[in-house]
């Protein structure tokens, strides 16, 4: 049996919370077998980011890196020959998270590689994740009949946002925690107070 890791109290305004953002680079998309290489984590903490508040690791894999996974991250298999795996930062990971909501875009993938990874500890993330992927086709910044996850960086643009090197782990980290307080001060314009539940709830009804 898994026990969930520890989340804030939903009915808590959203500007009160504390937010983990994160993203992972991974050795390709099977969620079933592929395996997290890097992950990035940014906190969120009174509606603000600071700086000195964020994480950046490499993880070796027991698995190689597919071609096409190398091409949009850039991390090959000697990159991360001197990294740890993945057992060794899991706490790491579970510190980050826990009395956190966890942000991530299109964050179906980084709930299932996550979860994958903190069975072996008995755990499991929260109930609650907000999407900013999700956020943006709320908010009708994305065109929803693509079927495909918004672009992460073209969203940023599109807002005046800065992009923060793409496709690198802290860079992308960075990138939607500033989408999450642009797109959260949006939604307080006609939900007053804004709390974690709102934005759960719309994560959860416009997910892809």
């Amino acid at each position: 049996m898994t026990a969930r890791l520890s989340t804030p109290d939903p009915r808590t305004p959203w500007r009160e919370a504390e937010f983990c953002v994160l993203d992972l680079e991974t050795t390709g998309l099977d969620l079933r077998r592929d395996e997290i290489i890097s992950y990035g984590a940014v906190i969120v903490r009174h509606a603000r980011i600071p700086c000195g508040d964020v994480v950046y690791r490499q993880v070796r894999p027991s698995r190689p890196v597919s071609a096409s996974a190398v091409t949009v991250h850039g991390l090959r298999a000697a990159d991360l020959a001197d990294a740890p795996p993945i057992d060794d930062v899991l706490n790491d990971l579970i510190g980050l998270l826990s009395g956190r909501l966890l942000v991530a875009h299109a964050a179906w993938v980084e709930r299932a590689f996550l979860d994958r990874a903190l069975r072996s500890r008995g755990r499991r993330l929260g109930r609650l994740v907000v999407d900013t992927a999700a956020l943006l086709r709320a908010a009708r910044l994305a065109d929803s009949a693509t079927g495909r996850e918004p672009s992460l960086e073209a969203a940023a643009q599109r807002l005046g946002l800065p992009v923060h090197t793409p496709h690198h782990a802290l860079g992308d980290a960075f990138t939607t925690a500033e989408l999450l307080l642009v797109l959260a001060t949006r939604m307080e314009r006609t939900t007053r107070p804004l709390r974690l539940r709102d934005l759960y709830r719309v994560s959860q009804h416009h997910s892809a």
